[in-house]
C-alpha cells in the first residue's frame, strides 16, 4: 500500500478524505501503568479510544494520519483533581460575589476550561462553584457545545455555619441570612444528609466537604475542625448510598483525623498533616491531593499590601509557605498522592507549574507524571477509562518536545494534547 507522507500534527493533509486510524511515532513514551519508560514507540488511535501500543514505528495505513513525535514523548492525558474551574482570584476577587451572576461566573468557567484543557489536563474534579454552574460547564463539554476538559464536579462544597465554605461568611448582617443544606451549610446529622441528597439532586459527580477552616475565606481560622464526627460519618454513609465519593478540605490535624476515621476518599491540602495523621491516611488507604502551588501563591500575595483582606492576610502567610514541606514528608511516608492545583487561587492554565514543585520536594519526575495520571484515575474510580496509555483506553494523550524526565518544566508547555480521540492542540 502506498504510504502518504503527512504534515508534522496536522489535519489539513487529509482533506476530504475519510481518516482510518491515528497512527502516532513518539521518541518516549510514558505510559504511567508503571514507572517504565520506552523508547521508539506507536500508539495507534482509532476513533476515540487507543487500540495499540507498539514497539517500533508502524507505517500507517494508506488513508490513516500519521503524527510524528520522534523528538518528544507521549503521556495519558492529564489530571488535575482540585479545581475551581468558573472563578479566579485577583485584585477585586472579593467583591464579585456582590457584582457577577451566575451566568458570568458560567461564562468565566468556558474561557477557564478551555485554557485548562489546552494545559494537557484532559480531566479534572471541580470542587466548588457558586451555583452549581459547573454541573453545567460539564455537560456543555459532554455533549460537544464547548472545548474543555472531562469534568467530575462536586457543585456546591459543603460547610457548616460560618464555615469555610459558608457562602456568607464576610457580609453585613443584614446581607447574611440563615443559609441551610440547598446552600451548602449544614449543623447535624439530618441537615448533612440532606445537603448530600441535594448535591445528587443537582448534579453533582461527588461531595466537596471543608472540614477546617482554610485560608481564603473571611473568617478567623485557617484550621480549625469544623464538622462534629456524627456529621462528617452522616455525610460518608450517604454519600455512599449514592455512589458518590468525598474530598475534604482540611489543613488542620483534627479536622483531618476525623475526616479520615469516617471513611473520606481525599484530603486536599493537608497542611499540618503530621505523623499521627500520616499514620491513619495509610491504614485508610486515604489519597492526598497537595496543592503546593496554591500554597505558593497565597504566600507569595501576603506580601502585598491589600490584596487579600485582614482577616485572610495572615492566614495566607502562615499556611502557604509550609504545603510544600508537607508534602515532602507525605510523600517519603509513602502516602498515596494525586496530583491537584487548586487553579482558580491561581491561574487557570498554570496547573503544570505543581510539578516542578512537587520534584523540587524530592518527589521524582515519573512519579509526578503517575500522580496526574494513574493515581488521578485511581481516585476518581476511572482507571478502566482513563490515566495510562494502554489498548482500549481512551484516547486521552499528551506530548511534549524533550524529555520531561530530564527538565520537569516542560510540563507548562505541553505541545500537543488529544482528548477522547479528537486532537486538541498540535
Amino acid at each position: 500500500m502506498k504510504i502518504k507522507h503527512l504534515c508534522l500534527l496536522s489535519l489539513t493533509c487529509l482533506a476530504g478524505q475519510s481518516i482510518a486510524a491515528t497512527y502516532i511515532h513518539t521518541g518516549q513514551l510514558i505510559s504511567a501503568a508503571d514507572t517504565k519508560v520506552l523508547k521508539k514507540m506507536t500508539v495507534i488511535v482509532d476513533g476515540n479510544k487507543i487500540l495499540d501500543v507498539k514497539s517500533g514505528y508502524l507505517q500507517p495505513g494508506e488513508n490513516d494520519q500519521l503524527i510524528d513525535m520522534r523528538s518528544g514523548t507521549l503521556m495519558p492525558g492529564l489530571m488535575d483533581m482540585h479545581t475551581h474551574l468558573s472563578s479566579q482570584q485577583g485584585p477585586g476577587s472579593y467583591m464579585e460575589r456582590f457584582t457577577l451572576n451566575e451566568a458570568d461566573y458560567a461564562l468565566k468557567g468556558v474561557d477557564f476550561a478551555r485554557k485548562t484543557l489546552r494545559a494537557g489536563f484532559t480531566t479534572v474534579r471541580n470542587l466548588g462553584d457558586g451555583y452549581n454552574e459547573t454541573v453545567a460547564l460539564r455537560n456543555a463539554i459532554n455533549n460537544g457545545i464547548i472545548q474543555g476538559p472531562r469534568i467530575y464536579t462536586s457543585a456546591k462544597s459543603i460547610a457548616t455555619t460560618g464555615g469555610h465554605a459558608d457562602p456568607s461568611n464576610g457580609r453585613a448582617k443584614q446581607l447574611m441570612g440563615d443559609p441551610g443544606p440547598a446552600d451548602g451549610v449544614v449543623n447535624g446529622e439530618a441537615e448533612a444528609r440532606k445537603a448530600v441528597r441535594q448535591r445528587y439532586k443537582d448534579g453533582a459527580d461527588l461531595i466537596k466537604i471543608t472540614a477546617t477552616g482554610g485560608v481564603l475565606s473571611v473568617a478567623k481560622s485557617g484550621q480549625n475542625p469544623q464538622f462534629m464526627q456524627d456529621e462528617l460519618e452522616a455525610i460518608v454513609a450517604t454519600a455512599k448510598d449514592y455512589g458518590m465519593k468525598v474530598a475534604v478540605h482540611a489543613h488542620g490535624k483534627e479536622g483531618m483525623k476525623r475526616a479520615i476515621q469516617a471513611g473520606v476518599n481525599s484530603i486536599e491540602h493537608g497542611t499540618y498533616m503530621d505523623a499521627e495523621v500520616i499514620k491513619l491516611m495509610k491504614k485508610h488507604g486515604t489519597y492526598y491531593v497537595p496543592t503546593v502551588m496554591a500554597g505558593e501563591w497565597v504566600a507569595e500575595k501576603a506580601k502585598i499590601d491589600g490584596f487579600f483582606p485582614a482577616l485572610v492576610r495572615p492566614k495566607a502567610a502562615a499556611i502557604g509557605p509550609l504545603m510544600q514541606d508537607t508534602f515532602s514528608r507525605a510523600y517519603k511516608a509513602g502516602v498515596k498522592i494525586a496530583f491537584g492545583t487548586d487553579s482558580g487561587v491561581s491561574a487557570h492554565g498554570d496547573n503544570g507549574r505543581e510539578f516542578a514543585l512537587m520534584v523540587e520536594a524530592g518527589m521524582p519526575a515519573v512519579e509526578a507524571i503517575r500522580s496526574a495520571t494513574f493515581h488521578g484515575a485511581e481516585l476518581l474510580g476511572i482507571s478502566d477509562q482513563v490515566g495510562t496509555v494502554e489498548s482500549g483506553k481512551l484516547a486521552d494523550l499528551v506530548g511534549v518536545q524533550g524529555d520531561p524526565l530530564q527538565d520537569i518544566s516542560l510540563l507548562s508547555h505541553i505541545s500537543f494534547v488529544m482528548k477522547d480521540g479528537e486532537i486538541v492542540k498540535q
